[in-house]
């Protein structure tokens, strides 16, 4: 029999999750329990209720997500909260969140795997926080169109500004808010970065400092960690795993 404690200390293992130290609100690691057992793997981007539902009416228990519930708590167990967790518990459904630990890992986290979407190689980390990488760079050879058509098929809706040389040396990957991520681009000698999201204000910053700067979607840049981990999971103890989308177009 497989039990949560087996796929818990093997998240935690493998994520380094005790390396990373994020913010308080993540609460990476198990978040809640279920009875011990799990017999099937469920990977989404983020806690929620409608999440919580699908994974439930699939019969996971144990899900895996980058974003956890308890970022904006403590808060009493009503109303919206409740249903989140009454959800869960009903269902019998684990959950186990990994925030920074899934986007810095240079194996199955979100970066690295972004970077070998475009067929590079993650090789500088980039965004060190507390010793830890959260982002990677990578060398790149050709043209910049080519990662703009590159994302543009992967991804279906990309930003692109591209203020920056037209054939840069190095790209740097920040998945979902790459707000802490734009003005360490040139302090390392960077001028591209492939990014989730970015406030308004950073497309006078690209001209001025010229950086090309492409934004595929918070969402859609980060749920490659998620997967990834479920797939290994999957095979290492046997188990079916399922993904579990949200509608989230953000």
């Amino acid at each position: 029999m497989i039990t949560l404690a087996d796929l818990a200390n093997y998240c935690d293992a493998r994520t380094r999750r005790l390396a990373y130290k994020d913010a308080p609100g993540a609460f990476n690691g198990l978040q809640l329990a279920n009875d011990g057992r799990v017999s099937r793997i469920g990977a989404a981007v983020d806690a929620g209720t409608v999440t919580f539902r699908r994974a439930a009416e699939a019969g996971i228990d144990f899900l895996i997500v980058h974003h956890g519930m308890y970022w904006d708590m403590p808060r009493p167990i009503t109303g919206s909260v409740y249903e989140r967790v009454s959800t869960l518990m009903k269902a019998n459904c684990a959950l186990y969140s990994s925030h920074l630990p899934l986007d810095g890992h240079p194996e199955i986290g979100n970066n690295a795997l972004l970077a070998r979407q475009l067929d590079l190689e993650p090789s500088r980390p980039f965004l060190v926080r507390d010793g830890e990488p959260i982002g990677w760079i990578a060398a790149h050879e050709g043209a910049r169109t080519a990662i703009r058509a590159r994302l543009e098929s992967l991804y279906p809706r990309v930003i692109a500004i591209e203020c920056g040389s037209e054939s840069p040396r190095d790209v740097a990957f920040c998945s979902g808010s790459g707000n802490s991520a734009v003005p360490e681009l040139r302090p390392v000698g960077v001028d591209t970065l492939v990014t989730g999201e970015l406030r308004e204000e950073w497309f006078t910053y690209a001209q001025e400092n010229r950086l090309n700067l492409y934004l595929c979607g918070h969402y859609a840049t980060e749920v490659h960690g998620v997967r990834a981990l479920a797939t290994e999971l999957s095979a290492k103890f046997n188990l079916p795993w399922e993904w579990v989308p949200s509608d989230n177009p953000l």
